[in-house]
C-alpha cells in the first residue's frame, strides 16, 4: 500500500463558555495513531493575528502533520470530522469550525504566504477557498465556515524560523469549570530549575502563577519553552493536585513576535494590523480615566496615538515619563478608529532610541547678596527682596534635568503579555530554522 503525507488544519472549535481547539488536536493524536498514522512533527499550535475583531478566545489554529497508509485515508478524514463535530461548541453563535486536509509532502509557497498574512494582517475566506481549489485540498466547514481560514493558515505556517514548544495538560471532564488545583510551590521550583529555557511561568512583579488559565476550557496548565525536552522536564516537575486526563507537546510560534510587521512610515499603518513603527513623541502624554496613558508619535508622513493601558504596568510607567522630542520604536496592535477615538496603537513594547533633553528654568540669584531673585513680570526683569537690587538685563538660568528613563527596550509585564509577545527571557535564543531531528520519546499521553 502507498504511504502518503497529509496536513490537517483545525480552527474555531471553542467559545468563551467551553472547549479548546488544542484539546481536539490532543484527542486526534490518540485517535490517528490508532489508525496507524505516524506524526512527522509535533502538533503545530499557530497563533494568528491577535487584533482581528472576530478572533477566537486565544486565536490559535492547529495543524497535525502525518504519514499514513492510503487505505486509511477515508477513515482518517471521518475521524477528524466527527471529533471536531462532537467537541466544538456549535451552539455558540460565534463558533464556526473549519477543517483543512492537504495531501502534499511539500507545502505550496502560496499557502505559506497566506499563513504569514493571517498572522500579521487580515485574510478572508474567499482567498482561502481559492487556494484550496488550486491545490486540490479538501475542507469541511460548519456554520459560517470561518475556521477554514485558520485551518489553512495553520497548514501553511510550518514554523521554519523561530519557534517554541508548549506542553499542555488537560483536566478530566468532571473538573472542568472548577478551580484548578496545582501545587504552586512546585511551579516556582520548576521555573527556577528550567530558567532561562522556559518562560512566563510566574509573574516576577506579583508572584502570580501564569501557567494555569482562568477560563472554563479543559486545560489544567501549559508550560512554554525552547525545546521539547525542557518542557517535558518542566511538566514532570510540576505537581498537579487533580487528575490529568492527557497531555501533549506542541510546536508553536508563541513568544516569537511573529505577528509584528515593520512599517517604514506611520501613514502605512492600517486597522487591526500588529506593527513595529518609529516616530518622535509629538506631545506630552495624557493620563485618562482608569490610569491609561495616551501619547502621539509622528514622522514626516503622519501622526498616530499610542496607548499604554493600566494592565501593561511597565509600559504605562515608561509612557508617563516620555516628553516631546523623544525618539521611540513602538510595537503593538492597531485599534480601528471610532466616533470618539482616532486610530491608535495598543502598545506591547516600547524601545527608546533617543531621549530629548529635559530642562527647567530657575530665577537667577542676586549677584550682590546671593538671594534668589523674584520676577517683576514678563520681560520686566528681577528684583531682590533682601537687598532691594533690581536687574533688567538678566535671564533665567536653564538647568538640564536627569531623565528617569533610559534608552532601552521595555516590554509589557508578563501577566499581560499576549501569546505571541516575545519576552525578555527569549531574546538571543531565537531559532533560525526548524529542528531536523525527530520527535522525542513520550511526547504525549496517552
Amino acid at each position: 500500500m502507498t504511504t502518503k503525507t497529509m496536513h490537517i488544519g483545525l480552527d474555531d472549535t471553542d467559545s468563551p463558555k467551553k472547549g479548546c481547539t488544542t484539546y481536539v488536536a490532543a484527542l486526534l493524536v490518540e485517535e490517528l495513531q490508532k489508525l496507524g498514522a505516524e506524526f512527522i512533527d509535533y502538533p503545530n499550535l499557530v497563533r494568528l493575528n491577535p487584533n482581528v475583531p472576530w478572533k477566537t478566545r486565544g486565536n490559535g489554529a492547529l495543524c497535525l502533520r502525518i504519514r499514513y497508509n492510503e487505505s486509511h485515508e477515508d477513515e482518517i478524514k471521518e475521524t477528524v470530522t466527527s471529533t471536531v463535530e462532537e467537541h466544538a461548541d456549535l451552539e455558540y453563535e460565534g463558533t464556526d469550525p473549519g477543517i483543512v486536509f492537504l495531501e502534499k509532502a511539500k507545502i505550496p509557497k502560496e499557502v505559506k504566504i497566506f499563513a504569514k498574512n493571517a498572522i500579521t494582517g487580515i485574510v478572508n475566506l474567499k482567498d482561502a477557498l481559492k487556494l484550496l481549489k488550486r491545490f486540490k485540498a479538501e475542507a469541511v466547514g460548519f456554520k459560517k465556515c470561518r475556521g477554514i481560514i485558520g485551518g489553512l493558515a495553520a497548514v501553511g505556517e510550518t514554523l521554519q524560523g523561530d519557534h517554541t514548544f508548549e506542553v499542555l495538560a488537560y483536566r478530566v471532564p468532571e473538573n472542568r469549570g472548577l478551580k484548578r488545583k496545582v501545587d504552586e510551590a512546585s511551579i516556582v521550583e520548576m521555573d527556577k530549575a528550567t530558567a532561562p529555557y522556559t518562560f512566563n511561568n510566574v509573574d516576577p512583579e506579583t508572584g502570580r502563577v501564569l501557567i494555569t488559565p482562568r477560563g472554563p476550557d479543559p486545560i489544567l496548565f501549559g508550560i512554554r519553552g525552547e525545546t521539547p525536552e525542557i518542557v517535558k522536564k518542566a511538566f514532570e516537575t510540576v505537581r498537579p493536585l487533580e487528575p490529568v486526563e492527557r497531555w501533549v507537546i506542541f510546536r508553536t510560534n508563541q513568544g516569537t513576535d511573529a505577528h509584528l510587521k515593520r512599517v517604514e512610515q506611520l501613514s502605512q499603518i492600517e486597522p487591526y494590523n500588529p506593527v513595529i513603527a518609529r516616530g518622535i513623541v509629538a506631545a506630552n502624554p495624557k493620563i485618562i480615566p482608569r490610569r491609561h496613558v495616551i501619547f502621539p508619535i509622528k514622522d514626516e508622513s503622519a501622526q498616530i496615538d499610542c496607548a499604554a493601558y493600566e494592565p501593561t504596568v511597565v509600559l504605562r510607567k515608561v509612557a508617563r515619563k516620555l516628553i516631546v522630542g523623544d525618539h521611540v520604536e513602538i510595537y503593538g496592535g492597531v485599534r480601528a478608529p471610532s466616533q470618539n477615538r482616532p486610530l491608535t496603537i495598543n502598545l506591547e513594547k516600547i524601545r527608546l532610541l533617543k531621549l530629548a533633553p529635559k530642562t527647567i528654568h530657575h530665577n537667577p540669584v542676586c549677584p550682590k547678596c546671593g538671594k534668589r531673585l523674584k520676577s517683576m513680570g514678563r520681560n520686566k526683569g528681577f528684583r531682590c527682596e533682601k537687598c532691594g537690587s533690581r536687574y533688567i538685563d538678566i535671564d533665567k538660568i536653564e538647568v538640564k534635568m536627569k531623565r528617569e528613563i533610559r534608552r532601552a527596550l521595555y516590554i509589557t509585564s508578563p501577566r499581560s503579555q499576549r501569546h505571541l509577545t516575545k519576552p525578555f527571557r527569549r531574546y538571543k535564543m531565537e531559532k533560525r530554522h526548524a529542528a531536523a531531528k525527530g520527535l522525542i520519546e513520550g511526547w504525549h499521553f496517552p
